[in-house]
């Protein structure tokens, strides 16, 4: 083997770690309901909610979602608006994440006959679903999927194993861990534990870090990693005015600019620094994304538009 070829995990032995890992899992894992499942629908909604969302507040939110649309059928039919609705009364973040998701139903009824594709690249193809989201569904629903690399896999490589801050790198490690065949524990186990034992501030002793006897970090007391993006204050964020006006509309149906403006915020005024220019950059936003519809008159009327 080449100085190129050599491996990011260095020497250690690999057996050994993904037994201790795997040991762990299943003794100390936290139980959430799409852990318990393998439908490829469940587990594409639980992806998506649990984008820059606690999983905390998705598990509530994830089982309305299914009591009201059961299967992927049932989403397909609905209505769109209604889908948007529920995701801004349940505090899940970016709207067009409803939308893509209602999207992607319509795609797995009307191009793959109801049946969710199985494999990573084709589970692509659907609308909104990236790399990390349909790896995922490939590992969780079909036992299908590649090593996942995301922010808190990459920070248990690089304090564990000494692995280069280097995407690539991080993929070569994460990928000859994975045990051939266990993508659907694998992946789970080892962002259980970037998540539950290996965070930004570790707890190695307090949670039974597996793998504590190879740890770099444990040995040496370094437990620096990559930095690792922070999601933006949502309080008084744009993101938290788009979802006002989502809102608004779902229980209006329309309204002009000044009817709607002092219920975004209330300290509206049509030509003040939060008037009808600041109102209409939100709604240019949301109109993109094809969540409202803007009627030029004599007062701009705004719609939540429906499919």
């Amino acid at each position: 083997m080449t100085a190129s070829q050599e491996s990011p995990l260095g020497d250690v032995d690999v057996e050994a770690v993904r037994e201790g890992l795997r040991s762990w899992y299943r003794e100390h894992h936290r139980e959430f309901p799409w852990r318990e499942t393998t439908d490829s629908y469940e587990i594409l909604v639980s992806e998506v909610m649990s984008q820059q969302t606690q999983l905390g507040r998705v598990r509530e939110a994830w089982e309305a979602f299914l009591d009201r649309w059961p299967t992927v059928s049932d989403l397909a039919a609905a209505d769109r608006a209604e889908v948007v609705a529920f995701w801004t009364e349940h505090s899940l973040g970016y709207n067009n994440r409803a939308k893509y998701l209602h999207e992607a139903a319509h795609q797995v009824r009307d191009e793959y006959d109801g049946e969710f594709p199985r494999n990573p690249d084709e589970l692509e193809q659907l609308m909104g679903v990236g790399p990390y989201t349909a790896n995922a569904v490939a590992s969780f629903a079909f036992n299908n999927g590649d090593a996942v690399v995301d922010t808190n896999v990459k920070r248990v490589l690089y304090r564990a194993f000494d692995v280069a801050d280097d995407d690539t790198e991080f993929e070569r490690a994460a990928t000859e861990l994975l045990p051939e065949g266990e993508s659907r524990l694998w992946n789970n186990a080892i962002m259980e534990l970037g998540g539950v034992v290996c965070g930004k501030t570790p707890q190695c002793d307090k949670e039974g870090c597996p793998w504590r006897e190879w740890c770099r970090a444990y040995q040496t007391g370094d437990f620096t990693a990559p930095d690792v993006p922070t999601q933006p204050d949502f309080e008084g964020s744009r993101r938290q005015f788009r979802g006002r006006i989502v809102r608004a509309l779902g229980e209006h149906d329309e309204l002009e600019l000044d009817e709607l403006g002092p219920r975004i915020r209330v300290d509206y005024t049509p030509d003040g620094e939060y008037g009808r220019e600041w109102l209409r950059g939100l709604l240019s936003d949301l109109a993109d994304d094809g969540l409202v519809e803007l009627e030029e008159d004599d007062g701009t009327v705004v719609t939540l538009l429906g499919q």
